[in-house]
C-alpha cells in the first residue's frame, strides 16, 4: 500500500476498516478483469463485501450499522475502486441510498428501520430505479413514465421500465419512482414481487461489471405499505452529499492506473536504454504531472467531505452545494487526464486486452455520464459568480 493510499486516514478506526477494504480490493483485481471480459458480474466480490459487513457501513448505528461519516465513505470507496471499479460504483449506490435516507429521513421511521435491519441481518441490498430511456436522467429533470395504479382492494399496480439499474443481479429491493395521481411517488419493491423482472440489456464498453440492466415492471402488484414517499418535489433532488462516492470511485481508477504505470516503468527496459524507463526524464515528467493532478483533486474531495461532516445538520451546510458538485467535475477531469498519461507511459502495451489500463481507460469515461452533469455544474458555478458580482458594493 503506497503513501498516497494512506495519506487521508485520520483515525485508528478508519485505519482498520481501510486495511480490510484494501485487502479485499487487491484480491478483486483478477475477478474484475474476468467480469469485464465476459460482460459478467463478480458475485464473489459482493459476497466478500457482505461477509466483511461493508454493506452496513452507512446504516444508522441505532439499527446495527456503523453510520460512517461522508469522509470515511469517500475514503473507502476510493480504495475499493482501485481493485474493482464496477463493484465499487455499484456498492456506492447501495451505501449512498442508505446514507441519503438517513440524512433526510423522508420515509416513515418504521419503514426505514425495517429496511436497515434487513440490510444488517440478512445482507439485503437496495438501489433506486429512477432513470428511464424516454425521460432521460432525473438529474436533468426527467419525469418518470412508470405508472402506479390504485387498486380497489388496496395496493398498487406498477407498469414501466427502468434503465441503469445498477447491482440488478443481487438487489433485494428496488426504490421505484412512478407517477401516482399526477404526483411523483416512490415505492419500495421487493425482488420477489410478481411481475418484476430483469432484462439483461447492459452492453457497454465500460463499467461492464456493474450489471446495470433494465428493471421491468409488468403489472407488478405491491401492497399499500410499498408506497414510501409522495410529494411534488422528489427529496432526492435536494443536495446529495453522498454522490461524492462517484468522484471517489473515479479517482480510485486513476490511482490504479498510476500503479500500473509505475509497475511497467520499473520493469520495462528497451535495449536502447541502460536502465528501465522509470528513470527516463520524459517518464519522470509524466509521473510528476500525474501526482500533481491527483494531489489537487484528492485534497479537494476530502476537504469538501470533511467540511460537510463538520456542518452536517446545520443551515450553513447549504453553502457547500456548489462545491459538492464541483468536486465531481474536477475529479473526473483529473481521472481522465491521469489515465491518459499512464497509458502514454506504458505505450501500446496499455491497449492489450490483458492489460488493466485499457479497462481503466474505458471505465473512467463513464464518470462523464454520472450525476451531476458537467455542463449543469459549470452553469451553477457561473451563476454563483454573477450573483456575487451583483451583490458587490
Amino acid at each position: 500500500m503506497s503513501g498516497l493510499d494512506r495519506m487521508f486516514i485520520r483515525t485508528p478506526e478508519q485505519e482498520a476498516r481501510f486495511s480490510l477494504i484494501g485487502e479485499l480490493a487487491d484480491s478483486f483485481a483478477e475477478g474484475a478483469h474476468a467480469a469485464d471480459i465476459d460482460n459478467g458480474f463478480a458475485y464473489a466480490h459482493i459476497d466478500a463485501l457482505r461477509k466483511a459487513g461493508y454493506h452496513t457501513y452507512t446504516v444508522p448505528a441505532e439499527w446495527g450499522g456503523l453510520d460512517i461519516s461522508l469522509y470515511e465513505f469517500v475514503l473507502l470507496q476510493e480504495r475499493l475502486a482501485q481493485g474493482d471499479a464496477s463493484i465499487a460504483l455499484a456498492m456506492g449506490w447501495h451505501l449512498g441510498v442508505l446514507f441519503d435516507l438517513n440524512e433526510k429521513r423522508p420515509w416513515k421511521q418504521d419503514v426505514f428501520a425495517d429496511l436497515c435491519r434487513d440490510v444488517v441481518k440478512r445482507g439485503a441490498l437496495v438501489n433506486r430505479a429512477a432513470t428511464e430511456a424516454a425521460s432521460g436522467s432525473p438529474a436533468r429533470g426527467g419525469k418518470p413514465r412508470t405508472t402506479a395504479e390504485r387498486l380497489p382492494g388496496g395496493g398498487y399496480r406498477l407498469n414501466g421500465r427502468k434503465t441503469f439499474t445498477t447491482l440488478s443481479p443481487v438487489l433485494d429491493y428496488f426504490i421505484v419512482t412512478a407517477v401516482l395521481d399526477n404526483t411523483e411517488a416512490e415505492f419500495l419493491v421487493p425482488r420477489e414481487t410478481a411481475g418484476l423482472s430483469i432484462d439483461p440489456t447492459w452492453q457497454m464498453v465500460g463499467m461492464r461489471g456493474t450489471a446495470s440492466h433494465d428493471l421491468v415492471l409488468d403489472g407488478a402488484i405491491v401492497p399499500q405499505e410499498a408506497l414510501v414517499y409522495s410529494a411534488e418535489k422528489a427529496y432526492h433532488q435536494a443536495p446529495n452529499p453522498y454522490l461524492l462516492h462517484i468522484p471517489a470511485c473515479y479517482l480510485g481508477i486513476a490511482l490504479a492506473a498510476r500503479k500500473e504505470a509505475l509497475k511497467f516503468a520499473r520493469s520495462y527496459q528497451p535495449n536502447s536504454l541502460p536502465h528501465p524507463i522509470l528513470y527516463a526524464p520524459n517518464v519522470g515528467q509524466q509521473l510528476g504531472q500525474i501526482d500533481l493532478e491527483l494531489s489537487a483533486a484528492r485534497h479537494y474531495l476530502y476537504a469538501v467531505a470533511a467540511r460537510w461532516d463538520e456542518l452536517r445538520g446545520r443551515p450553513e451546510a447549504a453553502s457547500l452545494v456548489s462545491e459538492l458538485a464541483a468536486v465531481k467535475v474536477f475529479a473526473i477531469r483529473t481521472a481522465l487526464s491521469v489515465v491518459d498519461k499512464a497509458m502514454r507511459i506504458v505505450g501500446a502495451h496499455s491497449l492489450a486486452l490483458s492489460n488493466p489500463l485499457q479497462r481503466h481507460y474505458r471505465d473512467v469515461r463513464f464518470g462523464l455520464h454520472n450525476p451531476p452533469m458537467e455542463d449543469m455544474v459549470i452553469a451553477q458555478l457561473g451563476k454563483r459568480a454573477v450573483q456575487e458580482a451583483e451583490q458587490a458594493d
